[in-house]
């Protein structure tokens, strides 16, 4: 769907709530705010303010921000952006950063970092033996030892035997994700692992031009393959395990368009690829691997990277599609990997993403 413009008179600063608190002089002070948020699943805040400013009591300006009042270690912050008539909710996390820039000529600033929920699991090690256990019962194991609950949309095999070896249970998890060509994210109090597919993320049009402002887009073969191999040994039946993935893995995302591994042969010639280092103990285990494998390698195909229009819209997730870029790269398709919502007080707010898509245009 099209982006709404904003109405001509609403604001675009932040509001930030400590603690639940909406606290109108961290707005005021802002001079830069930052959430990023990629496909490893994690949402991380970083915001720097005018630390010279009023106190209330005192008669002169005193240096702000760092008394622990209002920003202190492990207190929640929560970010609301858009437009002052229609904000939404686009960050919660704990702060975990408190920094001090003095220099001459420059007045003093005073930055904090934070990370949503995931923190916790990113700052968990564990030794531990899963046995018999699907990607969603690790989901589910991993989950409840911090106190979220599990949403899996994930189709895979049963492993007889899964260690977690001197890894946080984020790394873990990503891990495990990866062998499905899945994503691991959290929303409130869930605890999400999804294939694209089942992601279902909102649609989103950016015209070059009008909300589109910028965009760096570029159709690559060097790391596009025909084929890949998964090797193991199946223990149990005494038998070799050799699955290939091929371009069938890719039809259904190219909606029937000219994929990169059609280009490749055609320019080229077939280009295999062969992985050997997951040792599958049998042959769904393999064909997964393969799948995914091939899949985050043909979804790099075409990249695009952009600025646009501060909107809340534009998501980890969402659908992209692009208008007046050229009919090569024209078209819907486009996967959001990579998404940097800003404010800064030169340009407002921008919505900075990075997006990709198995296809090409221009009848290729």
């Amino acid at each position: 769907m099209p982006l709404t413009p904003s109405p001509l008179q609403a604001s675009t600063i932040p509001e930030i709530k400590v603690d639940g608190q909406a606290r109108a002089e961290l707005a005021r002070d802002l001079s830069l705010l930052q959430i990023d948020e990629d496909i490893n699943g994690m949402k991380r805040l970083h915001a720097t303010l005018m630390a010279i400013g009023p106190r209330e009591g005192a008669r002169d300006e005193q240096l702000n921000w760092l008394d622990g009042q209002v920003l202190d270690f492990g207190k929640e912050l929560k970010i609301m952006m858009g437009p002052s008539t229609a904000r939404e909710q686009m960050f919660s996390g704990k702060l975990s950063s408190l920094e001090l820039l003095m220099a001459q000529g420059r007045t003093p600033e005073v930055s904090c970092c934070a990370e949503d929920s995931l923190m916790d699991l990113r700052m968990t090690r564990r030794f531990k033996t899963y046995e018999n256990v699907s990607e969603s019962d690790l989901l589910q194991q991993v989950a409840s030892q911090h106190g979220l609950s599990a949403v899996a949309d994930v189709s895979g095999p049963t492993w007889p035997l899964v260690q977690q070896w001197n890894q946080s249970d984020l790394a873990f998890l990503r891990e495990r994700a990866r062998r499905l060509a899945a994503e691991v994210w959290v929303e409130g109090s869930q605890l999400h692992m999804a294939t694209r597919d089942k992601r279902n993320g909102n649609a989103v049009t950016l015209i070059q031009g009008s909300n589109l402002h910028q965009v760096h887009l570029a159709a690559d073969l060097a790391h596009q393959r025909s084929s890949i191999t998964v090797g193991g040994f199946d223990d149990a039946e005494q038998d070799p395990i050799d699955e290939d993935a091929t371009s069938d893995a890719v039809s259904a995302e190219a909606q029937g368009h000219t994929h990169g591994i059609q280009v490749l042969e055609r320019a080229f010639a077939a280009r295999k690829s062969y992985r050997v280092r997951e040792v599958p103990l049998k042959d769904a285990e393999a064909t997964a691997l393969a799948r995914a494998a091939l899949l985050g390698r043909a979804r790099r195909f075409v990249t695009a990277c952009g600025v646009a229009d501060g909107s809340t819209a534009i998501k980890v997730g969402s659908l992209l599609r692009l208008e007046r870029v050229s009919p090569m790269f024209e078209g819907d398709g486009y996967y959001v990997t990579r998404v940097r919502h800003q404010f800064d007080l030169t340009n407002g707010y921008r919505t900075h993403f990075e997006a990709e898509r198995v296809w090409i245009g221009s009848g290729r």
